[in-house]
């Protein structure tokens, strides 16, 4: 028997050592930092072990003990819990702990730069904590592990500002109306919280997993390091050099930063890019990289991700295999794999079978990087559908007009973030842009009529997806006294019927006032001395 090695596997190799050396020489632009200084201060939450283990921490640490159970011993200074309640913010070397309720007289207020909880289910339950704040079971070899954690966590530290973040074109709310949350419901940090028409990211909260970047609709929220643009340079630039060394069947995998070294028996066609978290990337990232000739994308989970973090990551891959189906390439070709199936689901990938490879650089804007990517891929099918279903949750659609209920009070128009509605100039008419809509909800909240639904779908026509469309249109209804247009005869129904059994429209010129424009009511009312007294 041979053991020659086939040739396509060895051009495969060295065409990817030629890809890997590629991308090794590209620069990345630099983020801002974000600095914490840590003096030493610890509290130790729990029970007797929470005492026993304080009273170990010397040198550059000063312990304090927060009791949950049991009585106080000597030691260290101790307070006991109670049964009051207890709140923890902030983070590395600015965390604020209250015990009790604020203006009571037992409550006590603490400032320390590192927290350890023992309890047995830990004070603060979100699936990262805040840099800082460490549990640890109170027993051997953690013990040891959770002291030296906490001597490396004093002094001075910095990170990277992980995200960017644009108000003007979040979808969050609109004159205190509530629309898209996901950013908030996705951290796992819970780094995002709500400020009525915007949202704030604490930076000293934030890790870096960027699971807000790729579920945020509008891009308002964006993973800074690296940037979108930086990433896309180095798939562009992965994959043609990979192709130009004579490579094929290239499938691309991302993978934490963290999991990165587990990874073994790379296949031969298997492209790898590390970024620092997982969810960092999303649909504009991989649609691009299959517009940029790869078979497939995987992303590769070793069980890391917080679930929350995984729900939010499997909806993004359904709402991308959703465009995809749609645009008549196959099923899975964006998928979550472990370490242990890479070499299987390299083999099973299917090539896309583009015609030509796309070249497009990508964009700080979001939306318009993921649009070049379906675009690009639309145009390379023959068997793409025009318009294509997606989830709930997916960032693009249109909305439905009840024409029955809507009186084209314009109070959508009004309060849409995206700019896909808007008002005729003389034509009282509701007008919408589909490119534009995030399926934000805002719209449907704020009508008055309850007469506007959402709907997730994909225009997969540019020019389509570009046209505007009138939703509802009426005739103008004019004022009976000058003829000059001002609402519309929907309103004008609405309206009367609204006010039926009101007092001051209980006679005949009144209710023909409702009728008028603003001026000839005003002057109507003043030559009504009827109305004039019951003013």
């Amino acid at each position: 028997m041979s053991n020659t090695v086939p040739p396509v596997k060895n051009m495969n190799a060295a065409a990817n050592a030629a890809a890997m050396s590629a991308v090794e020489r590209l620069a990345t632009e630099p983020t801002s930092l974000i600095q914490y200084s840590s003096r030493g201060r610890v509290v130790v939450i729990g029970g007797i072990d929470a005492q026993d283990f304080a009273t170990r921490l010397a040198g550059n640490l000063t312990a304090q003990v927060i009791l949950t159970q049991g009585a106080v011993e000597p030691g260290v200074p101790t307070i006991p819990l109670g049964n009051r309640p207890i709140r923890i913010e902030g983070y590395l070397g600015n965390f604020n702990i209250v015990l009790g309720e604020e203006g009571r007289p037992n409550c006590e207020s603490l400032q320390v730069d590192m927290i350890l909880d023992l309890s047995e289910v830990p004070l603060l339950a979100m699936p990262l904590k805040p840099p800082g704040y460490l549990t640890s079971i109170a027993e051997e070899p953690y013990l040891t592990e959770v002291e030296q954690a906490l001597k490396d966590l004093t002094g001075t530290f910095e990170k990277p500002k992980y995200f960017s973040y644009d108000a003007a074109i979040c979808a969050h709310g609109r004159s205190g109306i509530a629309g898209c949350s996901l950013c908030i419901d996705a951290c796992p940090a819970e780094a995002i919280s709500s400020l009525i028409e915007s949202v704030e990211v604490d930076p000293h909260l934030c890790q870096g997993g960027g699971v807000c970047a790729s579920v945020c609709p509008t891009g308002a929220i964006r993973y800074v390091y690296p940037t979108v643009t930086d990433t896309l340079h180095t798939l562009r630039t992965l994959l043609s050099s990979y192709a130009g060394a004579g490579g094929s069947n290239a499938v691309v995998a991302f993978v934490a930063q963290a999991e990165a070294d587990r990874l073994e028996n790379r296949p031969d066609n298997l492209l790898v890019v590390v970024v620092e978290e997982l969810a960092s990337t999303g649909m504009d990232v991989w649609l691009s990289a299959l517009a940029y000739g790869a078979n497939a994308v995987l992303l590769v989970d070793a069980g890391a991700m917080p679930d929350s973090v995984a729900g939010f990551i499997r909806l993004q891959v359904d709402t991308a295999d959703s465009i995809l189906q749609g645009l008549g390439y196959q099923h899975n070709a964006i998928r979550i794999v472990d370490n242990e199936s890479l070499a299987l689901n390299c083999d099973t990938a299917s090539p896309l079978n583009l015609q030509t490879v796309a070249s497009f650089a990508g964009s700080t804007e979001k939306r318009r990087t993921l649009l070049q990517a379906i675009d690009h891929l639309y145009q390379q099918s023959s068997a793409a559908r025009e318009l294509i279903p997606l989830p709930a949750q997916s960032p693009f659609g249109r909305i439905n007009v009840d024409a029955n209920a809507c009186t084209l009070c314009m109070g959508c128009t009004s309060v849409c973030p995206s700019k896909a509605l808007s008002a005729g100039n003389e034509i009282p008419k509701l007008e919408f842009y589909e490119i534009n809509c995030v399926q934000c909800g805002i719209c449907a909240a704020a009508c008055p009529e309850h007469a506007i639904n959402l709907e997730p779908r994909l225009v997969a026509d540019a020019e389509q997806r570009r046209a505007m469309v009138v939703l509802h249109e009426e005739e103008p209804f004019c004022c009976i006294r000058c003829g000059k247009a001002f609402a519309t005869r929907s309103i004008i129904d609405n309206m009367t019927k609204k006010l039926a059994g009101h007092h001051m429209f209980q006679s005949e010129r009144a209710i023909q006032r409702l009728m008028m424009c603003e001026d000839c009511r005003v002057i109507d009312v003043v030559q009504d001395q009827d109305a004039m007294r019951t003013a």
